[in-house]
């Protein structure tokens, strides 16, 4: 056993998950759950997720606390968690920003910041809450801590035994990279497919091209299902740096646009070659 007492803010999909995950793999003992809803603890408790409900007191005494919630309310959560904090308790979170979560918790957590050891597991799906979290989520997923000179060594090395127990490959990065990186490959193309889904369906004749779209479409915008909430919240976290791979990519439309106005062939091939190649190169390193 990793941890004998785990704290759950936020019991959904990615909490909840790496909660069963845990108890499958037999590295925590207890796991209490911490929400605004307690019909959602409620069914997380009949899922096996959690053991008990808890207040935002007991959950300062439990030896790892995982914030597993919005980034923007990342801040009001520590606040409401600091006064109680027990000694050597370690704080980490599953975030898919870094760089405002880190501000966050160096702005509340006092003392107690050298134990805070920030996160962000590489898996998920658009579906969310209690039901959709499953023990496998993140068997051979990446997950990417992004701890700073402050953090103590020794809750770096439990959060990371806690993410291998859960089947994570864990890596490390700073969290100004970890912000640049996933803005490219993660919420940019999160903007996209939302971008896409809403300009057609605001079009009159949107029902007609629903009708017809078919698996390429569902591909693409598979993610357009993802919370609303969930997403703006990360789109204004990691604001710089998805707005400069927006400028990235209307670039490169804009150069595709130039090449079919102008009947260069050559110019589309050669992009759309570039882009084959690179994306099974990458499935092929997935796969392995």
């Amino acid at each position: 056993m990793i941890v004998e007492r785990l704290a759950l803010v936020g019991t959904g999909l990615i909490g909840g998950s790496f909660a069963l995950a845990l108890k499958e793999a037999g590295a925590v003992g207890e796991v209490l759950g911490v929400g605004r809803n307690p019909a959602t603890l409620e069914a997380a408790r009949e899922l096996g997720i959690i053991d008990r409900a808890a207040s935002f007191e007991a959950a300062a005494q439990a030896d790892v606390i995982l914030l597993a919630l919005p980034v923007q309310a990342t801040e009001a959560v520590l606040l409401q968690l600091a006064p109680h904090l027990k000694p050597g308790v370690i704080i980490t979170d599953a975030g898919s920003t870094k760089a405002s979560v880190v501000a966050a918790a160096r702005h509340t957590l006092g003392e107690h910041f050298r134990d805070f050891v920030p996160g962000h597991p590489i898996a998920g799906s658009e579906q969310s809450g209690p039901s959709a979290a499953r023990a496998d989520l993140y068997r051979g997923k990446r997950c990417v801590l992004t701890p700073v000179p402050e953090t103590r060594p020794q809750a770096v090395d439990q959060v990371r035994a806690l993410w291998q127990a859960a089947g994570a490959e864990v890596g490390e990065l700073d969290a100004a990279t970890h912000d640049r990186i996933f803005a490219a490959v993660s919420h940019l193309p999160h903007l996209a497919a939302f971008a896409l889904v809403d300009e057609l369906a605001q079009r009159p004749d949107a029902g007609a091209f629903f009708r017809y779209a078919a698996s390429g479409f569902r591909d693409f915008t598979r993610i357009a299902g993802s919370s609303p909430a969930m997403w703006r919240d990360i789109a204004f976290a990691n604001r710089d740096a998805l707005l400069v791979e927006i400028d990235a990519y209307q670039r490169a439309l804009a150069t595709l646009r130039a090449a079919l106005a102008a009947g260069d062939a050559q110019t589309l091939y050669d992009s759309f070659e570039r882009a084959r190649s690179a994306r099974d190169n990458w499935a092929q390193e997935q796969d392995q």
